[in-house]
């Protein structure tokens, strides 16, 4: 009888080689997921972070807008309470002298009450026409005075923190340039001297 032959111990190795492998793949496979999981927890951590965070932002906004308009508000009232006193005094007031006294502190009650907030009047009276600053509704001539200078004001115009909300509305100076009569007369001549030229020939 033949003899089996012995395995090699290259062959005996193999199945342990094999064993081994596959358990540091599941090892590999399983760090893998482990990761996998924690960034999707990250993922959903940051995502709901962010949605908190446009919700709060947007809430802020509304909450700001409506502490500013609160503000300028109860800037105004004083200026409505004196509006208010003048008016219930009107009656008993002696004269329109007293009247529009009272008027001109609450005017000037609102100006302050605008240059607390950025907002000021465009001076636009005598001043150069600014197209930027200035809306010219109509042109008049007072020969006496500047070429594009203010001459009325129909409107007055404002400027929020240096930017124009408003422009004024003008009336604005234009001089009429008359032409001298020689300029007029030139061309009639020249072409009678080119009609004669022509009959001669």
């Amino acid at each position: 009888m033949k003899k089996k032959k012995s395995e090699s111990p290259d062959k005996q190795k193999q199945p342990e080689a094999s064993k081994d492998g596959l358990e540091e793949l599941r090892v590999r496979i399983d760090n893998v997921q482990k990761e996998k999981d924690e960034l999707f927890a990250k993922l959903q951590r940051v995502s709901a972070d962010y949605d908190n965070l446009q919700k709060r932002t947007a809430r802020q906004i509304v909450d700001s807008i409506g502490y500013e308009k609160e503000k300028i508000i109860k800037t105004i009232l004083p200026a409505l309470d004196n509006f208010e006193h003048t008016l219930q005094n009107v009656h008993s007031a002696q004269n329109a002298d007293a009247l529009l006294k009272g008027i001109k502190i609450i005017y000037d009650q609102m100006l302050d009450i605008l240059k607390s907030h950025n907002v000021e009047q465009i001076n636009a009276l005598g001043e150069v026409f600014n197209p930027a600053m200035h809306e010219a509704m109509m042109q008049k001539t007072e020969k006496e005075k500047e070429e594009n200078i203010v001459l009325e004001e129909f409107q007055k115009g404002y400027t929020l923190n240096g930017r124009v909300i408003r422009p004024s509305k003008v009336i604005v100076n234009k001089l009429t340039q008359e032409q001298p009569a020689t300029q007029n007369e030139e061309p009639p001549e020249q072409t009678t001297n080119e009609y004669q030229v022509t009959d001669t020939e």
